[in-house]
């Protein structure tokens, strides 16, 4: 497994390889615009080779990106879903330059619509952006959580878009421990941990799982409040152990997107938990059901 965070970017994308490295990241999210401004970043070309001179220099075994968090495919707002492509087409070429291994990111929500109106606006957009996908950089769907017309909350909805794409072969998915709790599904517990990633086997394949959010949850089992927390600071605690050692996930990022101890994101110290945590679990190695 690679233990990582999503790391700042600020000052240079390259900055985000440098500080992956000061809290000793195998693994590192970033963001290549600012999440909360439509308008992207333009990289230099040096910026990118210095990028990927310092991943290699550094060793760093997994990248990926963050789509911005405006971003809605399933908007019924012409504006809104005009911009939300585009930002997302900004994002897969600045990963694709950066040799990111994906993009992940939120389909967004139907607003009221139903599921069925949104859909019929998710895919056509999907498919323009996976024609920017490459071998190595793939898009991402990534659970949600939330209440109203969030889609993607659920794999019966990740599995619809995934079969309306034609089961696309470089979509797949990324699993948020705290968006799965919070939205229903008990990560602590091995045998309902089991059955869930069972289903998702069954529905859209395990090997689509190419990244984990690996967040404590502030929000309770089912309560569709979406709030990380630390570390061992929220409600999973050592359970969130089950998730991140599950076989299925042995050699994938897990990514923390926490608030780290001053509200900036992960440092060093809870890396150093996250990898004890795996480790305690994993001594008590189990089979998958």
């Amino acid at each position: 497994m690679l233990f990582g965070a999503h790391v700042s970017s600020s000052g240079g994308i390259w900055n985000a390889i440098d500080r992956g490295e000061e809290i000793g990241c195998d693994a590192v999210q970033v963001f290549t615009q600012s999440p909360r401004m439509w308008r992207p970043t333009a990289h230099t070309d040096e910026a990118l080779a210095r990028f990927r001179t310092r991943r290699a220099e550094t060793g760093i075994g997994a990248v990926v990106c963050h789509a911005l968090y405006l971003v809605n495919l399933a908007s019924p707002d012409p504006e809104i879903y005009g911009k939300s492509i585009a930002a997302l087409c900004a994002t897969l070429e600045a990963a694709a330059a950066i040799e990111s291994e994906g993009v992940i990111f939120h389909v967004g929500s139907h607003l009221g619509d139903g599921f069925e109106a949104g859909l019929k606006r998710v895919v056509p957009a999907m498919r323009e952006l996976l024609e920017l996908t490459t071998e190595r950089t793939w898009l991402l769907m990534e659970n949600s959580a939330g209440a109203g017309g969030t889609i993607g909350r659920s794999t019966d909805e990740l599995a619809a878009i995934y079969d309306a794409l034609d089961r696309h072969p470089r979509l797949g998915i990324c699993l948020d421990s705290c968006h799965w709790y919070v939205s229903g599904v008990d990560v602590t517990d091995p045998a309902i941990l089991d059955a869930a990633l069972a289903d998702v086997d069954a529905r859209i394949g395990l090997d689509r799982v190419r990244a984990l959010h690996v967040n404590d949850s502030a929000g309770e089992l089912d309560s569709n409040r979406d709030r990380h927390a630390s570390i061992g600071d929220g409600l999973l605690g050592e359970g969130l152990g089950v998730f991140l050692a599950h076989p299925a996930f042995a050699e994938l990022p897990a990514i923390l997107e926490t608030p780290g101890p001053d509200g900036h994101g992960p440092d060093a110290e809870e890396l150093r938990r996250l990898r004890a945590l795996h480790a305690r679990a994993t001594s008590d190695a189990r089979p998958t059901v």
